[in-house]
């Protein structure tokens, strides 16, 4: 039987068969995390990244790890999917733990699709604050953004969600973004979010209490095991690794080669493969030809910054590889049916209108 769980992090054990060969490390001081929330933040980011403190904490029948919630106000605040989430301090509460015998172990900042927007000089001002008092800190999904606009970042390798990383490049072209899960730099670490974030946490977890404790939390959560953060997040190359070793190697190129489109005959040397050959197998594996498949990895990328960026349409030309705006917009409207203003606009308006359907009145529901 499961016990119950309390928000700090403090439990009974789940089931002695899930810890009865775990060597756990000898009573400690525990472990405190300090949540930052920002109103649209992802939920499945937070829960990948508690659910498995919560549950080595159950496995173990200790209190290795606790955590509190935080919000720039100390009121509840709204994630993007309209589930409101209370608050335990305010952003101000950390400002003062920070010098205290409460001091967190860890601050992990958790963010949404609006990131750009909430830089804050009261948050950018505490994470500064960390980043000088040598608290680490965990960037969830695209709050990375906030460590760039901070300055905390610099040329340090980092990582964000992939869907954002065209658009951190972008912005800010002094640093080192990789497509990881997860980049650790000394008391840094910046994380693609969702799903990336449950590895994270399990790194976490089998450090400090031990492989075998994160295995059994693993177990419990029907995982298999935990990636490194070296591993990948999603790319176009990734989806042909275990079809065609050439095929993965030739869209990891064109890839890496937006802004400065290769030739046909240029790919071709990089792999050791024939024009003829190439042609052969995208025909093969995708039913169309190279050149229009890198042109629809050129829209993706262009796509990807009209929508999470103001850059103008002119510097995303430039940016996925055309020689004039309007050879851009052409090709964009061809592919998605109406030009990059007209969907920037458009993209605008639909994420308002699903922030707005997705929140519900809470005491609605309880009235009834």
């Amino acid at each position: 039987m499961n016990a119950p769980l309390s928000t700090d992090g403090s439990t009974r054990l789940v089931d002695r068969r899930e810890c009865q060969h775990v060597t756990l490390p000898p009573e400690e001081e525990a472990y405190r995390v300090a949540i930052l929330l920002l109103p649209g933040f992802s939920q499945l980011s937070l829960s990948s990244f508690l659910d498995p403190l919560r549950l080595a904490n159950s496995v173990a029948g200790r209190r290795f790890f606790e955590w509190s919630v935080s919000t720039s106000d100390g009121k509840r605040v709204e994630c993007a999917c309209g589930i409101h989430v209370s608050a335990d301090h305010a952003f101000s509460n950390i400002v003062s733990a920070i010098s205290s015998v409460a001091r967190p172990h860890m601050v992990v900042l958790c963010a949404g699709e609006q990131v750009e927007t909430q830089a804050s000089a009261p948050l950018i001002n505490l994470l500064r604050l960390c980043r000088r008092d040598r608290v680490p800190m965990a960037a969830l999904g695209t709050a990375t953004w906030l460590l760039a606009q901070g300055g905390m970042l610099n040329d340090a390798p980092c990582t964000i969600h992939w869907e954002k990383m065209p658009a951190l490049t972008e912005t800010f072209s002094r640093l080192n973004v990789m497509n990881n899960l997860f980049v650790k730099n000394d008391d840094l670490i910046t994380c693609a979010g969702e799903f990336a974030s449950f590895h994270l946490a399990m790194e976490l977890v089998s450090n400090r209490l031990g492989k075998e404790t994160a295995s059994a939390v693993c177990h419990h959560t029907t995982a298999l095991q935990w990636r490194s953060g070296s591993d990948k997040q999603w790319s176009a190359s990734s989806e042909f690794k275990g079809v065609s070793k050439t095929m993965s190697e030739i869209i990891s190129l064109m890839e890496q080669h937006i802004e400065d489109p290769l030739s046909l005959y240029d790919i071709a040397r990089c792999v050791d493969y024939s024009r003829r050959q190439i042609e052969r197998l995208f025909d093969r594996y995708v039913s169309c030809s190279p050149s229009r498949y890198y042109m629809r990895l050129r829209l993706e990328r262009a796509k990807q910054l009209v929508e999470h960026t103001n850059m103008p349409q002119v510097e995303i030309a430039v940016a996925c590889g055309f020689v004039t705006a309007s050879r851009f917009s052409k090709c964009f409207r061809d592919a998605f049916g109406r030009s990059p203003t007209e969907h920037r606009v458009c993209s605008v308006t639909t994420t308002r209108r699903i922030r707005q359907e997705s929140s519900f009145d809470t005491a609605a529901i309880t009235r009834r």
